[in-house]
């Protein structure tokens, strides 16, 4: 099993996954970290830039986790296979720690107003 993280910084878990270019890569065997290695992808392969049906080099993961993810990025992420996951965790090695024990502190992902009732499973809150 594979799981990214967003790290833009290289240090902390950073926001605005569609637009993040560094993602540290963790290995997983057995519900522990086997290995950890930094993807940085070019600007046209983030995926804000990237193709939606083209392959691309975060394919491979089963998981991302970032401390923000737009609907839009996390329907994508979904039709592949991959959990998106947006936490307010800020440390990458914790974040998959605690994922991998079920305790991840875990956000909804951000939803804007187009779109039609039934494309999300959360309540807008009137004050």
């Amino acid at each position: 099993m594979k799981i990214a993280v967003t790290s833009q910084n290289r240090r902390t878990v950073t926001d605005h996954a569609g637009k993040c270019r560094k993602f540290w890569v963790y290995d997983i065997d057995q519900q522990q970290i086997t290995g950890k290695t930094l993807l940085e992808l070019p600007l046209e392969q983030s995926f804000h830039e990237a193709p939606p049906h083209e392959p691309h080099p975060l394919d491979h993961v089963q998981v991302l986790i970032s401390a923000s993810i737009g609907p839009g990025l996390h329907r994508r992420l979904t039709a592949k296979g991959i959990a998106a996951l947006a936490t307010s965790e800020t440390d990458p090695d914790q974040a998959v720690a605690a994922y991998l024990q079920g305790t991840l502190p875990l956000m909804a992902i951000a939803c804007t107003d187009n779109h039609g009732p039934d494309e999300h499973d959360h309540h807008h809150h009137q004050s």
